[in-house]
């Protein structure tokens, strides 16, 4: 958001703050700054912001766990790292899915993997043998993965600007959803093969793989 726009909004701004929501200020495209809600630390009974999310059922938490997980960094991975992973063989896609961290991703990536699945088979590039593969990585993954639910807050948030425009409606959702954490920005890596998440999240200040 730019600072002409923030002064213009400053009231609606404060309260969708007050809601949860983290306003990225920009000058020319570029983050300057970052107004976020006070942190909420785990400490004496008092519940993340992570926390606060899956008890309020936005966040299907991961059915597997991995060690340590728990205290590690979040790693939230984009659409386009699943499918380079699970039917280009990407190595480091791959290598970035097993790396330590806490997984994250939106309810959508499944359905976008699924239909790259479907799309890859049915124009003939994978095999009925590779399909089946691909499918049950697919469920390994929403298995090990936390699942972020596209709440009415992501879908208010994609109808915004972000810095390096234009991009996609689902590449905003992925973008959205990421701020939705509420982590500081440099506490979580965006992993993704979409040069448009990468230049928004690197202009966000996100770690990006």
């Amino acid at each position: 958001m730019g600072i002409r726009e923030l002064k213009d909004n400053f009231s609606s701004c404060v309260r969708r703050i007050e809601a949860g929501e983290r306003i990225a200020v920009t000058v020319h495209g570029r983050v300057v700054a970052e107004l976020v809600p006070p942190a909420k630390a785990s400490k004496a009974g008092r519940r993340s912001r992570y926390e606060e999310l899956v008890r309020a059922g936005v966040i299907r938490p991961a059915l597997v766990h991995r060690p340590r997980e728990a205290v590690a960094a979040l790693r939230y991975l984009e659409s386009s790292a699943v499918v380079a992973a699970l039917l280009e063989s990407d190595r480091s896609a791959i290598a970035a899915l097993r790396a330590r961290g806490r997984l994250v991703t939106s309810a959508v990536t499944a359905a976008e993997a699924g239909r790259a699945i479907v799309r890859a088979r049915s124009s003939g590039r994978i095999t009925p043998d590779q399909e089946r593969a691909a499918v049950r990585g697919l469920q390994v993954f929403e298995r090990r993965c936390a699942i972020v639910a596209v709440t009415e807050a992501v879908l208010a948030r994609v109808r915004r600007p972000f810095p390096v425009e234009p991009i996609r409606t689902l590449d905003a959702v992925h973008l959205a959803t990421a701020e939705l954490l509420g982590e500081p920005p440099q506490l979580v890596t965006i992993v993704t093969r979409d040069s448009r998440v990468r230049d928004n999240a690197q202009a966000l200040g996100y770690r990006v793989e």
